[in-house]
């Protein structure tokens, strides 16, 4: 499964974290953390500050895109997966693979509660 930002980046040094596994770079003042003053301490070359603003912009634009405030009310409130995959093999025995079952009713529920915008 792949990792999940919580919060939205919003620095470069949220990319630089994520470019390499590792204490590989840093800063000459870490009051003032900026592309100027970003340097490297394994001996790699410094990325362009092009390649890290496109970087922190991908990942900004992917965090927007997985984290819509709707989405991850749903998500907060849906029951369990298993509980789900009951409901629909309760269904499917009651013969209401329909509207009037439990799963479907669950679902509308939160998602009445949480539309999308």
């Amino acid at each position: 499964m792949a990792e999940v930002m919580t919060l939205k980046p919003n620095h470069i040094e949220d990319w630089l974290k994520r470019h390499k596994v590792g204490q590989w770079f840093g800063w000459t003042d870490s009051k003032n953390k900026i592309y100027a003053n970003l340097i490297t301490h394994d001996g790699s070359v410094k990325p362009t500050e092009e390649e890290v603003d496109a970087g922190l912009k991908a990942m900004i634009d992917w965090w927007e895109n997985h984290h819509q405030p709707y989405r991850d009310a749903r998500l907060r409130e849906y029951p369990e997966m298993w509980i789900q995959l009951e409901q629909i093999y309760d269904d499917i025995a009651a013969g209401k693979l329909d509207k009037t079952g439990e799963f479907y009713k669950a679902q509308k529920t939160v998602k009445d509660k949480y539309p999308k915008p």
